[in-house]
């Protein structure tokens, strides 16, 4: 369901972010994907006492697989700009399979549910097929953030507990960008160009890459950032054995 409750945007927010004084409750219940950003660089203080949370994220075996490459400045520019062209040119090269296609029962209706939000919310009708291609292809500028964190990973085995690692890395990565007044989005999208970012970047071909995290202050005038989609009940996911 779509909660159109409005979105704060004082001055004072705008310019600092949030108070990071806020509960665990609060920081979790406040976290959204941010997909419309200030220009405003992240302070380097700050990034870093982001990645000194999340490097405290759990993983099997102590093995803290991730590989963490952050863009910035022309560096930044240089990657959006590269994957642009291979959008254009049809040149996608995944380490891992995706497609929502796979999706089945209440799984697609959830996924379906996102997507016409979001479209709405930025007033893209269905049948704007030119304008929803425009509005996916923001996913390869990053969605107009200053910066992006590439999550690289070893590949050990099937992949699948690496990839747990990877995931609950990026959860307390997206939750400590919001205890600190910034916001961020979880892209799947970065990962279908993997190629392309490895080659700009000089990462070792053996580092698989599974999504990106584009971050920075959240632009809250922004009509992308001001709709909400609402969780499902425990009792949809949950099931108590006594």
């Amino acid at each position: 369901m779509l909660n159109t409750t409005p979105v704060p945007t004082s001055p004072i927010e705008l310019a600092n972010g949030p108070s990071q004084t806020k509960s665990f409750k609060e920081t979790v219940r406040e976290r959204h994907s941010v997909r419309s950003f200030l220009q405003t660089p992240v302070p380097d203080a700050v990034l870093r006492s982001v990645l000194e949370d999340a490097q405290r994220t759990p993983s099997n075996c102590n093995t803290q697989p991730w590989q963490v490459h952050i863009v910035s400045g022309t560096t930044r520019d240089a990657l959006s700009k590269a994957l642009l062209a291979d959008d254009e040119a049809g040149r996608m090269t995944p380490d891992f399979s995706f497609s929502t296609a796979d999706f089945c029962g209440v799984y697609s209706e959830r996924s379906k549910a996102q997507g016409a939000a979001y479209y709405q919310a930025i007033g893209v009708p269905r049948e704007a097929t030119e304008d929803r291609r425009t509005a996916s292809r923001y996913n390869l500028e990053f969605f107009g953030a200053p910066h992006a964190a590439l999550l690289f990973m070893p590949s050990f085995g099937d992949d699948v507990r690496v990839a747990g690692d990877i995931g609950m890395y990026g959860q307390t990565f997206l939750l400590s960008l919001t205890a600190h007044g910034l916001g961020g989005i979880p892209q799947t999208m970065l990962g279908f160009y993997a190629d392309t970012i490895r080659e700009l970047l000089g990462i070792d071909p053996s580092l698989k890459m599974l999504f990106g995290i584009s971050f920075g202050y959240p632009d809250k005038t922004a009509t992308a950032n001001r709709y909400r989609i609402e969780k499902a009940p425990i009792e949809e996911s949950v099931t108590f054995h006594n």
